[in-house]
């Protein structure tokens, strides 16, 4: 199996066996992408193309590989069902990627969901003050394997 598939779910936490109180290794942000080594009826062992971790997720509706464009620059990001701030149906965390298809004044739409464009940069580019981006992560607990601002380890 080499097709590559991108995470259409918020947050995946994969695991070191195919077992959930089996130890979180790290987490699958939105729009990372990954290719399934091999599956079975309730998991999938994959490898995650960013960072080469190679454990367990659940089984679950993955959707093909879409090439992102922008990614989320802000420690957290709201998104939305429409383009306004009435309807939030979650968030993003930080360096989240998405294929934005349509842009309006405030806000860029991506799979149907919506995003306030203050809080997404183009894929490509680089902050020059990269110790600008680590502070918005000032007083974030540490959590094994974490990738959010619930929680963030080393590797992140």
């Amino acid at each position: 199996m080499n097709k590559l598939f991108s995470n259409n779910y918020i947050l995946v936490n994969l695991y070191r066996k195919s077992a959930p109180k089996s130890e979180i290794v790290t987490q699958m942000i939105y729009g990372e992408s990954f290719r399934i080594i091999s599956e079975s009826s309730k998991w999938m062992k994959v490898k995650i193309k960013e960072d080469n971790y190679i454990g367990y997720v659940k089984k679950r509706k993955f959707i093909p590989y879409l090439k992102p464009t922008h990614k989320v620059s802000a420690l957290f990001a709201n998104i939305y069902k429409n383009p306004n701030f009435k309807d939030k149906i979650g968030n993003l965390p930080y360096v989240s990627k998405i294929k934005v298809d349509r842009i309006n004044s405030k806000f860029a739409k991506f799979e149907n969901k919506w995003i306030e464009i203050k809080n997404i940069k183009p894929l490509r580019y680089k902050n020059k003050d990269v110790f600008k981006d680590i502070k918005i992560f000032k007083g974030i607990k540490y959590k094994w394997g974490g990738k959010t601002f619930k929680g963030i380890d080393c590797s992140s």
